[in-house]
């Protein structure tokens, strides 16, 4: 005799953070997503917030149903159905490429928005920094001051000045508006300059620190307006490749000693060292990366509506930084010449959440998206893998280019990632099929950096055949 496989099921919603929201509930098997939807927003008081639903680690795409085992259900269990929140708004993806800008002498070697998403700037082998004006598509100014390769750019969180750095060891500022050079250069590393990060908006609205990695083994904190070294962080042995000013007032660097660092940012006390790499740490992540950028900036809201009141601001990214950082702990990746990625929390432990293994060759580039969920790690073995942020676990393999991949971008709302290769082309991948979305052939050669504004409505690129590339949707 056939046993009628049940029509309705005992569930209860929890958050994807672990919180159980209202009691179970009795529901049919055919109820559908959109269903789920309307229930989960009338529990939490929400008008209709977007969200993604699992059962069992099964997204739930049509009915509860189709993604639950019914033989191995049973009659007397309470099914957990896991629902995650998603962006509120949508980036479209970028289809094609609007400007081909011609300026730059030598290749682009860094590209990066403001962290409003309406000012871009580059830096260049040819010595240069320029800035680029969106709504015209054309140059704006260009910045001379470096005698040797511009390696690396950063925005201050205010999107008020620019920091550049050279292979000669300089670092000198700019003003976005004018192209003026301000202050003197600050002049300390004996080498180059391999990576810049700016004290977080929330913790000092003022935007004066800025911290430096070097060829040199060394990390300076500068004031940058007096641009002299306030504080200077020795102990790693080698190269330094990476530096992150986290939003809780460490600082974190990654060497070529193997090793990764936290320093206090007050005093430029040695915290931990972090230790499990088999070889050069290339490359940092952290998981609050998105939000300190882009800080009392919020895509969905009107810029033009920002008050001019740093107390206000400064709220604002404080806000935006909490409702990340539920847990108070940050997290950290980072990807090495190991072949290998580890997942840390560098404020409380020393030994690793997971080490993440698979790629065949170096790791270049490690990026969380931007609502934290989501790992992508780009290689020289031609792939680019996602991976579980809360875990670890490894998720997929997308491939489809045919050289090394130098860089990976997320768009603002997490549901796209784009890659840069040495096979000349960029890439945009789906995070709802796991694949190729578009295809974005262009460059003549070898893409070094790619970034997607923070408001999602551009993608530049620039690389070795010295042009930058404007695309949207």
């Amino acid at each position: 005799m056939e046993v009628d496989s049940p029509s309705c099921i005992q569930a209860k919603f929890k958050s994807d953070t672990g919180e159980e929201t209202g009691s179970p509930l009795d529901l049919p098997l055919n109820i559908t997503k959109d269903q789920l939807q309307l229930i989960c927003n009338a529990l939490l008081q929400e008008e209709d917030k977007p969200f993604l639903f699992f059962v069992k680690d099964v997204e739930i795409t049509t009915t509860i149903k189709d993604a639950l085992d019914l033989k191995t259900l049973n009659s007397e269990e309470v099914v957990e159905i896991i629902y995650q929140q998603q962006a509120v708004f949508r980036v479209r993806p970028v289809t094609r490429c609007t400007s081909s800008i011609p300026g730059h002498a030598e290749a682009v070697i860094s590209t990066c928005f403001s962290p409003s998403g309406k000012k871009l700037a580059s830096g260049s082998g040819d010595t240069t920094v320029r800035f680029w004006d969106l709504n015209t598509q054309t140059p704006l100014h260009v910045c001379k001051g470096h005698s040797n390769w511009v390696l690396c750019i950063s925005w201050s969180p205010d999107g008020k000045k620019l920091a550049s750095a050279c292979k000669q060891g300089r670092i000198i500022l700019w003003d976005p508006s004018t192209g003026n050079q301000i202050g003197k250069p600050m002049l300390g590393h004996k080498q180059w300059v391999t990576a810049l990060a700016w004290e977080p908006y929330h913790r000092n609205p003022e935007c004066r620190k800025l911290a430096s990695s070097s060829k040199d083994g060394d990390v300076r904190i500068w004031d940058t307006v007096t641009c002299l070294t306030l504080l200077s962080l020795t102990g790693h042995s080698k190269a330094v490749t990476s530096v992150k000013w986290g939003g809780n007032g460490l600082i974190y660097t990654s060497s070529q000693d193997r090793t990764i660092k936290v320093w206090r940012a007050d005093d430029g006390v040695l915290c931990r060292t972090l230790e499990g790499h088999a070889h050069w740490v290339n490359t940092l992540a952290l998981n609050t990366d998105y939000v300190l950028r882009t800080g009392p900036f919020h895509p969905v809201m009107d810029n033009n509506a920002y008050s001019d009141d740093k107390n206000v601001l400064q709220q604002r990214a404080l806000d935006r930084y909490n409702a990340v950082c539920q847990q108070g702990a940050e997290r950290l990746v980072s990807g090495s010449d190991d072949f290998t990625l580890f997942l840390w929390l560098p404020e409380k432990e020393k030994k690793p959440l997971a080490r993440m293994t698979g790629h065949q060759q170096l790791i270049n580039d490690v990026k969380f998206s931007p609502d934290t969920r989501i790992i992508a790690s780009a290689s020289f073995d031609k792939s680019v893998k996602l991976w579980e942020a809360a875990s670890g676990k490894f998720i997929t393999t997308l491939r489809g280019h045919v050289q090394a991949v130098y860089m990976v971008a997320w768009s603002a709302d997490s549901r796209l990632l784009l890659s840069s290769s040495a096979d000349s082309t960029l890439k945009v991948w789906s995070m709802k099929t796991k694949k190729l979305e578009l295809d974005l052939p262009g460059h003549a050669d070898e893409v070094y950096a790619v970034d997607w504004s923070p408001d999602g409505a551009y993608v530049a690129s620039g690389g070795k055949d010295k042009v930058l590339k404007l695309w949207q949707h």
